[in-house]
């Protein structure tokens, strides 16, 4: 028990220690089409998709009917795992859902698939359209 406070201590000392650096944090840098966060805002996803980033939809068919964002590819996330094939690993891919839970999900998918430039979306189809973002209905 006394090894175990000794080492907690001795961390907390080195992590104290470079938290301490002079360090200073930096300004947030813009979303990159090279390197995105795990989460990103929809005024971010739409900068990306206008770009020309991959926009990937894994609610259900029935909500993609009903409103989606024009050029957005559809794959439910029960889907997900076996057609991630379908989704390119050569360009950004932003994974939205109806309010950003299944969109982690989806993102975490593909990062266990191999996809390294894959972001989700946060607040989802509900946050795109209360943005007044584009949007398109039927299939």
């Amino acid at each position: 028990m006394k090894k175990i406070l000794v080492v907690t201590f001795v961390m907390l000392l080195v992590a104290a220690a470079f938290a301490g650096c002079g360090a200073t944090a930096a300004p947030a840098a813009p979303v990159s089409l090279n390197t995105l966060p795990a989460d990103i805002s929809v005024q971010d996803a739409a900068k990306l998709r206008d770009a020309g980033a991959f926009v990937l939809d894994v609610r259900e068919p029935a909500e993609w009917n009903q409103v989606h964002i024009p050029g957005a590819t559809l794959i439910p996330l029960g889907e997900l795992r076996t057609r991630a094939n379908q989704v390119p690993k050569d360009k950004p891919v932003v994974v939205i859902c109806h309010s950003g839970n299944r969109s982690k999900v989806g993102r975490d998918t593909l990062r266990q698939a191999g996809f390294t430039n894959v972001t989700s979306v946060n607040g989802g189809m509900n946050a795109w359209s209360a943005a007044g973002l584009p949007t398109v209905s039927g299939p």
